[in-house]
């Protein structure tokens, strides 16, 4: 029996990701060496400068304290990175550029601002600091060149073929089409319908039935199958990818690979009984995770309140000039278990933004947000008063976007699994709010939905704090809405 071909790193998203932040960690632990031996021979130079001895100059050397600060620097640098890690990210040339060009200059803002705070200048070491952004920059950039080098390279690349070639898999070959660089190289599909045999879809043909599977393995080396079938599956079908399977062909369902692929739960490829199967069965998180998340929910509502009343005045005095009163606003929203709550936001929009009373999207260049609204949105601080219902409980830090209970009931009778959504408690950020848009309609709706499902079936202390970070870059660059 013919050997199958298996490329010798096939590794999943969440082990690529491992690897990017162990070679950022390596890459940072370097540039901090590096910075010390710059600054202190920067000092040996200075010294040397002013004529002192040799002996003079090495109890100077000693006498240098390095501050505990500096070797926490690539703990920072990787928070700087956060958002380099999604793995299609990281592939792409364009992205991993403006992250690692961005990442030194807000690390230097920062420095600057620490700089002029404190009082004592021989503890915040500039020289250092500088080459450390420097070197890191440097050593991160020739890091991910590698990476992008072996995740694009077609020997180390999956090569995968989809079985079932309806609407699940054409969903599949659509995404796969989008991205750039692609995750695994797509070789075609196989399907036992007779009518399909032949035909090809967005360029991926039907290269033959079950029957043929290994016969096709072999031929295209194939090393990943995707069932991309609902429902039953055909006996021979399934025994087939049995014996694929004991080749050593690694066999994934569709609704997974969708999630490796885009971050979202495929809800239009879902069976009923999934909410049952991944919410309940599943997903249990521990009373470990609830605790640390509340008491982290609490901690961070706390300084967001502070935080809140500092650019209060600000923000009411630019609302009033503007547009008048009131400053604030409330709505009714749903929050987990379908329990209504009131949240209250800065105004951003006119005065009797929806007079006729009717719950409307909020559209991307909306003419009813003002100018001072404008600003108060891409920078997120419209959002600020809700901490208050943070510190209550009633909302969480991160999870899906609390919504309104007129759209909450009209979107469910439109969208698949749509009030599974209200199963956590809705938060200040999430990661649908990170990964998308302005949504329009319901099929964006539906979008969102998936983000949100994905982070419920996901949800980790590190994942809801890799999402507060993203939300602080979103904040700092203005690109909220």
């Amino acid at each position: 029996m013919a050997d199958i071909y298996r490329p010798s790193l096939r590794l999943r998203p969440s082990e690529q990701r491992f690897i990017l932040l162990l070679g950022d960690l390596i890459a940072s632990v370097g540039a901090v060496l590096g910075s010390i031996y710059i600054w202190r021979e920067y000092n040996r130079l200075a010294q040397i400068a002013k004529g002192l001895t040799d002996k003079q100059i090495e109890r100077f050397q000693l006498s240098i304290e390095i501050p505990v600060w500096f070797y926490i620097l690539p703990l920072i640098w990787l928070l700087l990175l956060v958002d380099s890690y999604e793995v299609h990210t990281a592939a792409s040339w364009r992205k991993t550029l403006r992250s690692i060009a961005v990442a030194p200059i807000v690390g230097l803002m920062a420095y600057s601002l620490l700089f002029t705070i404190n009082q004592d200048p021989n503890s915040l070491p500039r020289i250092a600091v500088g080459a450390f952004l420097v070197i890191a920059s440097v050593l991160t950039l020739v890091w991910r060149a590698t990476f992008i080098r072996l995740y694009t390279s077609s020997g180390l690349m999956r090569r995968v073929i989809i079985v079932g070639a309806g609407k699940a898999g054409h969903s599949l070959a659509d995404i796969y089409t989008k991205m750039s660089p692609p995750p695994y190289i797509l070789l075609g599909y196989i399907d036992d319908d007779l009518a399909k045999q032949g035909k090809s879809y967005a360029g991926f043909a039907v290269l033959g039935t079950s029957e043929k599977l290994i016969n096709l393995i072999d031929d295209y080396r194939i090393s990943d199958i995707v069932v991309a079938i609902n429902g039953e599956i055909k006996g021979e079908t399934f025994q087939s990818i049995l014996d694929a399977q004991e080749r050593g062909v690694e066999v994934t369902r569709m609704p997974i690979l969708y999630e490796e692929m885009t971050g979202r739960v495929p809800i239009e490829h879902l069976e009923s009984d999934w909410v049952i199967r991944s919410f309940v069965d599943q997903v249990r998180t521990r009373g470990t995770y609830e605790l640390m998340k509340r008491i982290m929910d609490i901690v961070g509502g706390l300084v967001g309140l502070l935080i809140f009343w500092f650019i209060y005045p600000f923000a009411a005095i630019a609302i009033v000039l503007e547009s008048g009163f009131p400053i604030l606003y409330s709505q009714d929203r749903l929050g987990k278990g379908g329990t209504e709550f009131k949240i209250y936001k800065f105004r951003s929009m006119k005065q009797n933004a929806e007079a006729d009373g009717e719950a409307k999207f909020a559209i991307q260049n909306d003419p009813r947000v003002t100018k001072v609204g404008n600003f108060l949105r891409r920078s997120r601080l419209d959002e600020m008063p809700q901490f208050w219902s943070v510190v209550r409980g009633e909302m969480s830090l991160v999870g899906p976007r609390a919504e309104r209970p007129e759209l909450v009931k009209a979107f469910q009778k439109q969208i698949p699994f749509y009030r599974a959504r209200l199963l956590v408690k809705p938060g200040l950020t999430g990661w649908a709010q990170i990964n998308y848009g302005y949504v329009a309609d319901v099929k964006e709706t539906a979008v969102k939905l998936e983000y949100d499902l994905y982070y419920i079936k996901h949800r980790t202390l590190n994942m809801d704090f890799t999402i507060v970070l993203r939300t602080i870059g979103t904040v700092l660059r203005r690109t909220g809405r």
